[in-house]
């Protein structure tokens, strides 16, 4: 009706925020952000050898961290293989502000990748010995043991997920090396055991039904 027709954006307008600059500022903030996302998994995707690249999965995010001596923001890019092989790195920017010469100055060895790839474990990035850190100077998780999660185990964005229960906080397995942890392992429900590399949406999240 034209009453429908003329009413529907008035009720819109009500609805704008009050200082249009301010949103204009997020808005682009939030574009910048993106952008870097798509820059930075461009780039990790290319720079995985050609060889194992086919069904990889890259995944960037920003991370807020807790401790005082690092950046307020980092930016975690997980790796995923179509294996199950994966793993993470951080590095201490916000994404828009990370470089290619960056990431790749942080980014796993061939041989690394190479063992994700057939799903094998591979530390990184590599620790000294002597950087053990003692369990409670670790950040806070976001899910407990026995809370019902999702967990990203395929290529695909919205198939590649499986439900399961967190079994572990701080795993680690013998023969990985010093200070090397996964923040959770989980039980999927199909009775396959994983870690989650890190705690990040883009890897795991909460179960809602």
């Amino acid at each position: 009706s034209a009453f429908n027709s003329f009413f529907r954006p008035l009720q819109f307008t009500m609805f704008l925020p009050k200082n249009e600059a301010a949103n204009a500022d997020i808005r682009a903030a939030e574009q910048a952000r993106r952008d870097g996302y798509t820059r930075i998994e461009a780039w990790a995707t290319e720079a995985i050898p050609a060889e194992i690249r086919r069904g990889v999965t890259i995944t960037v995010q920003e991370v807020q961290c807790g401790d005082p001596e690092c950046a307020p923001i980092d930016t975690a890019v997980a790796i995923m293989f179509p294996s199950g092989g994966r793993g993470m790195l951080g590095l201490p920017l916000e994404a828009k502000d990370v470089s290619k010469e960056a990431l790749l100055e942080s980014f796993p060895t061939a041989q690394v990748l190479l063992a994700w790839s057939r799903g094998e474990e591979a530390e990184w990035p590599p620790m000294d010995d002597d950087d053990e850190q003692d369990f409670s100077e670790r950040p806070p998780l976001r899910f407990d043991v026995g809370q019902r999660v999702v967990c990203r185990v395929g290529p695909d964005p919205v198939t590649g997920w499986a439900p399961g229960r967190v079994i572990m906080l701080w795993y680690r397995e013998p023969t990985w090396p010093a200070n090397s942890w996964a923040p959770y392992k989980i039980e999927l429900d199909d009775g396959r055991n994983i870690f989650a590399p890190g705690d990040v949406d883009q890897i795991i999240r909460e179960h809602n039904g």
